[in-house]
C-alpha cells in the first residue's frame, strides 16, 4: 500500500506476505519507512478539508485504515478507495469516497483518530486495522478493546460500520492467530455488522497483484480489493432517484 507502513484485517479492512512462503499462506506487511512514494497524509478535518467536503454534497463513504487503505507502494490514485470512488459511479451511486487510511496505524491509532474521522459526518465507514497489531505481537486484549471502541463508537453515531478483514502469518503460532482471526468474527456477531474475512481475497499469491514486498497490493490488485469491498458495502447502499 503506498504511504508509510504496515498491514491491518478483517474492513475493518493488515497484512503482510512473505516471499519464501507458500503463495497460499497470508503474512502480515512489515513496517515499512517513511520514505516510500505517496505516503499517505492524516485525513484531519481541517478548514481546506472541510471546505473541500463541503463542496461535494454527496454523502461520504469513509475508507478507515492502514497501509492497505491508504494504497501504500502505489502512485497517488490507485488505493482501493480509488477504485471504489470508480466503481461506484460506473454503477450509479451517488457517494464520496474518503479514504482515511494511514501506513504503519495500530488499532490504538484508529481510537486516536475517530474524532476526525466522525467530523466528516459519513453515512459509512470501513473498518480496516489490526494488522500491525499482530505484526507487532501485542496483546488480543488490547487490540479487540480498541477495535470495539472503534466499532461501538462510530455505530453509536448512527453511521453504519463494516469490517474488513486480514490475517498473520504462520509463525506467529496457530493459537495467536486463531485468537487475532476470532477478534473481527466475535466484533461482527455482537455489532451484527458485515465483515469481509479477508481484504486481501483474489489478490494474495496472484501474478501482478502483489508488490515486490508481497505485502501491499499492486495497482491492479487494488481494483480487486475495491470490488472486494464494494461486494460488502453494497447492500447498505441507496442509489439516488
Amino acid at each position: 500500500m503506498r504511504r508509510v507502513a504496515i498491514v491491518p484485517i478483517l474492513a475493518v479492512l493488515l497484512i503482510s506476505l512473505s516471499g519464501c512462503r507458500s503463495t497460499t499462506s497470508p503474512e502480515p506487511a512489515p513496517t515499512s519507512p517513511a520514505t516510500k512514494k505517496n505516503d499517505a497524509v492524516p485525513v484531519e478535518v481541517s478548514p481546506s478539508t472541510e471546505d473541500s467536503l463541503k463542496s461535494d454534497p454527496r454523502p461520504r463513504i469513509v475508507c478507515f485504515g492502514d497501509s492497505l487503505t491508504a494504497g501504500y507502494g502505489t502512485e497517488a490514485g490507485q488505493a482501493y478507495p480509488d477504485y471504489l470512488q470508480s466503481d461506484l459511479d460506473s454503477k450509479g451511486y451517488s457517494y464520496k469516497v474518503v479514504n482515511a487510511g494511514i501506513s504503519g496505524n495500530t488499532t490504538k491509532d484508529g481510537v486516536e483518530r475517530l474524532p476526525s474521522v466522525l467530523a466528516m459526518k459519513p453515512v459509512l465507514v470501513v473498518v480496516e486495522f489490526g494488522g500491525n497489531d499482530g505484526l507487532r505481537g501485542l496483546r488480543i486484549a488490547d487490540t479487540r478493546a480498541n477495535l470495539d471502541k472503534i466499532v461501538s463508537t462510530i455505530t453509536s453515531s448512527g453511521t453504519k460500520v463494516v469490517l474488513a478483514g486480514i490475517t498473520l502469518p504462520p509463525d506467529y503460532g496457530p493459537d495467536y492467530i486463531q485468537q487475532f482471526n476470532e477478534t473481527y468474527t466475535l466484533l461482527a456477531r455482537q455489532y451484527r455488522i458485515p465483515m469481509l474475512p479477508f481484504l486481501l481475497k483474489g489478490v494474495f499469491g496472484v501474478d501482478g497483484m502483489m508488490q515486490a514486498d508481497r505485502t501491499h497490493a499492486t495497482a491492479q490488485g487494488n481494483k480487486v480489493v475495491a470490488q472486494n469491498v464494494y461486494s460488502l458495502i453494497q447492500p447498505q447502499l441507496k442509489k439516488s432517484r
